[in-house]
């Protein structure tokens, strides 16, 4: 019998076959099934244009069999099989696709779910393979052939004998070595988490015989071994189910086993689209954040199926960074795929499914915020920081996605509240959406500059969030409203307590000069104050640069914000009583004001949260005005 050479000439072709195309030797398994998946259906749709042909769905499946003794592993179907020219054709020319040419010669195409269209997964068995060998009977032959490679140099057909319609394919597993374990594809439960993994949803069943145990008859303690044949796939994904037939349970029960995670998830969205890209989608809301969610670690994406064949477990184009705490699945036979159905390309499917996907779960926590405001709070506990990260990232370019979904803390709520909530509260004179920054909602309520602002009735969001900030100098205004923080220089909040600040300001100029210069450029300016009620002192800043910024950059690894700098006010209250002690010591102690006015100026930075220069200095300051 005469050995034939591949028609796609050269070994160099057929080692980029097998050792450049896949990354994953696993894969293997989920081409040859998914071959014999697409046999099956060949014979599906010529029952479709023959009627002499009947075909009874139960007569068709794959079985995968096992001998580790000789290290055969081996994939059958009951498909359409494939006569000698085809062998030929098919297994004797790399990349050329039987299910391509038979999909293209078909009336209609676009009802075809066939997988394989590269015809190159077959030659991935060589992955693992020292000899592979096809058997194969087709459809209305009385003759059966055997296919038989050992690799590059080549293979044979002859006539061999077989009883049933359909194809075997046997390989012959390669011994291990010493960079290379082989044995994972000969032990039945390896297999059986691959099939699992990566052919779950096949549509036929996949059989196996597996070793089960039983108590012996008549004993207590004794167990014998008997093997079962069992099906490994679940064959029909619950994403193709109705949704009239499926119940909470059902979601909450996929969700466990596909481990997207331990607890019962918050939502699950069921999405079944048909049209310009056709796709099935199950998406779930966790309950809680992954442990390394705010981690570089964390990797998001959804898993892509192909026609229930698992394609990537991570797509993370699927989803936008801001919505990456989803879990769950896409399924679609719409996408453009690369030769090794490994990796997706690029393609206008797969940005409109992306686009579909995002304003789904916009639309869906909406309709949480709405009509489950507990949840939904739960929710933004755990992933409200990504919200405000995505409002923050592309200069502001998803603020019409995420503006309506983010929550802040409300003065007066005493809860999170949405910005929309809070412009409709708004007071008929009050021109802006007042903020406030600090570690804690503790902390904030306590600022002296919230005085003012608080007085007059008005609402204050507050920010404990580091991103909280940054993300609203992007966003710049909700419904036309403009954000302004209590610590602003120009709170423009009151015309005649302005004048009065003014008039202050120049009325003590000279003392609020020599305080200025005795701060040694810290500050720009030292003025009196219209915002402070009850406190002495506080810093208020002016440009875009605010104080609670500041703190951030300079917490940025490499000293990045070292000579980032907030231009900040110290202001005085001129009705408390420490004025009088600021007055008495301009006029007769001024030695004494300097190390005043550091004091002053150390206690404000204390208040928010910033560190002191000199923590020694400081308490040697104040315990020499204690002894004065």
């Amino acid at each position: 019998m005469a050995k034939k050479q591949f028609k796609s000439e050269s070994k160099r072709l057929m080692d980029l076959m097998i050792n450049s195309i896949y990354t994953h030797k696993e894969i293997f398994l989920r081409e040859l099934i998914s071959n014999a998946s697409d046999a099956i259906d060949k014979s599906y749709y010529k029952s479709l244009t023959d009627n002499s042909i009947e075909f009874n769905k139960d007569d068709f499946y794959i079985r995968i069999s096992v001998d580790e003794d000789e290290r055969i592993l081996k994939v059958s179907d009951t498909g359409i099989g494939m006569n000698r020219e085809e062998l030929d054709s098919n297994l004797g020319t790399i990349a050329k696709s039987g299910s391509f040419d038979f999909k293209s010669n078909m009336d209609s195409k676009d009802d075809i779910d066939i997988i394989g269209q590269f015809g190159v997964g077959f030659y991935s068995a060589f992955m693992v393979a020292e000899k592979v060998t096809v058997i194969t009977k087709a459809f209305g032959s009385e003759e059966a052939y055997k296919w038989e490679s050992s690799g590059a140099d080549g293979y044979t057909v002859s006539v061999c004998e077989k009883d049933s319609v359909g194809t075997d394919i046997i390989l012959k597993i390669k011994e291990n070595t010493e960079d290379e374990d082989y044995d994972e594809f000969l032990d039945p439960y390896s297999i059986k988490n691959l099939v699992k993994k990566y052919s779950n949803f096949i549509k036929y069943p996949i059989k196996m015989m597996m070793k089960k145990r039983k108590k012996k008859e008549g004993t207590e303690d004794e167990y014998e071994d008997y093997f079962e044949d069992e099906v490994l796939n679940s064959m029909v994904p619950i994403w193709r189910k109705n949704k009239s037939e499926l119940q909470p349970s059902d979601y909450e029960n996929f969700y466990m086993e596909k481990h997207f995670g331990y607890e019962k998830p918050l939502k699950y969205i069921h999405v079944s689209v048909e049209g310009v890209a056709s796709y099935n989608a199950i998406l779930y809301i966790p309950s809680k954040a992954p442990f390394d969610f705010y981690t570089k670690e964390f990797e998001k994406g959804l898993e892509l199926y192909s026609n229930g064949v698992l394609i990537m477990n991570k797509c993370g184009d699927l989803l936008p960074d801001y919505f990456g705490f989803v879990q769950g699945l896409v399924d679609s036979a719409d996408l453009s795929l690369n030769i090794s159905r490994e990796i997706l390309q690029h393609d206008r499917q797969l940005q409109f499914i992306a686009k579909k996907i995002k304003e789904k779960i916009k639309a869906e926590l909406l309709a949480m915020l709405k009509d489950e405001r507990e949840n939904y709070v739960t929710f933004f506990n755990n992933f409200g920081r990504t919200l405000k990260f995505g409002l923050y990232s592309e200069w502001g370019s998803n603020k019409e996605t995420l503006q309506d979904l983010v929550m802040f803390y409300s003065s007066t709520e005493k809860q999170l509240v949405t910005l929309d909530e809070y412009v409709s509260r708004m007071k008929e004179d009050q021109k802006y959406i007042y903020y406030a920054t600090g570690e804690n909602v503790n902390n904030i309520a306590k600022l002296p500059q919230t005085e003012l602002v608080s007085e007059k009735g008005y609402e204050i969001l507050y920010f404990t969030d580091e991103i909280d900030e940054f993300a609203i100098k992007v966003l710049m205004n909700y419904k036309e409203k403009e954000f302004k923080s209590v610590s602003s220089a120009d709170l423009d909040l009151n015309q005649e307590n302005e004048k009065k600040d003014e008039s202050e300001s120049e009325e003590n100029k000279d003392i609020f000069n020599f305080m200025k210069e005795s701060l040694n450029g810290r500050v720009k300016e030292v003025r009196a104050s219209g915002r402070l009620k009850t406190h002495p002192v506080c810093l208020a800043t002016e440009g875009e640069l605010s104080i609670e910024m500041e703190k951030v950059l300079k917490a940025m690894p490499d000293n990045m914000g070292n000579e980032v700098h907030a231009e900040k006010i110290l202001e005085i209250n001129v009705e408390h009583k420490m004025f009088e002690k600021i007055k008495n010591a301009y006029e007769n102690d001024k030695d004494k004001l300097k190390i005043l006015s550091m004091v002053l100026y150390n206690q404000a930075l204390l208040i928010e949260g910033l560190p002191i220069e000199d923590p020694v200095q400081y308490a040697n300051d104040v315990y020499e005005l204690i002894e004065q």
